[in-house]
């Protein structure tokens, strides 16, 4: 069972299909940041395990590649827990059972966290290998930002006591 914590991070991919690994290597370096009252967690994508590792967070992040068509390493945040997730961002998948549709089945169990923000980070090339493309690797940074923006109006407004 995944233990209780404040924010949780969900690294979603497979690092050795290069783009895939984005998730990977965001919560790899969010690990860096040292955040408090924080678990980082990689996953597969195994819709079963999402779910799971999903619980127990007040707030969870999760990142993963996306195929939409978009320049490669562009980046898409999408509030989960107020909107359906199109579909045709997470149709590319290295994973048996999708994000959107893990996503989707939470929401109709009733076990989405209060809190879930899911960033799509366009990859380029899906084929074995450990590196990302260049363009993928450097969203990383612009990610991290965004996700310390997310986070600082996180607790800004429990802080307010505006869950």
């Amino acid at each position: 069972m995944i233990e209780q914590s404040k924010v949780k991070l969900i690294g979603v991919g497979n690092r050795f299909r290069r783009d895939d690994g984005v998730g990977w290597q965001i919560v790899q370096a969010l690990r860096q940041t040292h955040l408090p009252e924080t678990e980082a967690l990689e996953a597969s994508g195994e819709g079963a395990s999402l779910i799971e590792f999903m619980q127990g967070g007040d707030t969870v992040l999760l990142f993963d590649a996306v195929v939409s068509g978009a320049t490669p390493g562009a980046i898409f945040r999408f509030e989960a827990h107020n909107e359906r997730i199109p579909t045709r961002f997470f149709n590319y998948s290295t994973h048996a059972f999708s994000v959107a549709e893990a996503i989707e089945m939470a929401r109709a169990l009733g076990k989405l966290p209060a809190r879930l923000l899911v960033y799509g980070i366009e990859g380029d090339d899906f084929d074995g290998g450990v590196s990302l493309t260049p363009a993928v690797q450097a969203a990383i940074p612009r990610v991290i930002e965004l996700v310390m923006l997310d986070l600082k109006s996180e607790t800004t407004a429990t802080a307010n006591g505006i869950t």
